[in-house]
């Protein structure tokens, strides 16, 4: 177990994922304010938090099915920021920046469970 989420690696790369898309969505429409705006920020955000309550929770079993959680939520965003781009409000070339870091995030998050799940 870390001994605070501020020292994985993950929860660094959540959290700094999530501010970049905070400033990606803010010149999307404002129709889109309580759509697809408010669902992106919801699951960027959900990332560190759920690593965050999963090093809280102070048990490997909880850290691994927290983990999980803010591994879907990667996946949801990754849905999501191509909705953007096909609705045009993801310039292309933002979001294969974005879909690059998402992606990458994940694979850590997944070699991330397998590990603390390997040491049960």
């Amino acid at each position: 177990m870390p001994e605070s989420v501020e020292n994985l690696r993950i929860w660094q790369e959540g959290m700094q994922l999530a501010k970049d898309i905070y400033r990606a969505s803010s010149s999307w429409p404002k129709e889109e304010v309580y759509g697809l705006t408010a669902q992106v920020r919801r699951a960027v955000v959900s990332i560190p938090a759920n690593l965050a309550e999963g090093v809280g929770r102070g048990t490997a079993a909880e850290l691994s099915r927290y983990s999980r959680i803010a591994l879907g939520s990667a996946y949801e965003l990754g849905t999501l920021l191509r909705l953007a781009r096909d609705f045009g409000y993801l310039a292309h070339a933002n979001f294969e920046e974005l879909n690059v870091r998402v992606s990458s995030l994940a694979k850590q998050i997944s070699a991330f469970i397998s590990y603390q799940e390997g040491r049960k």
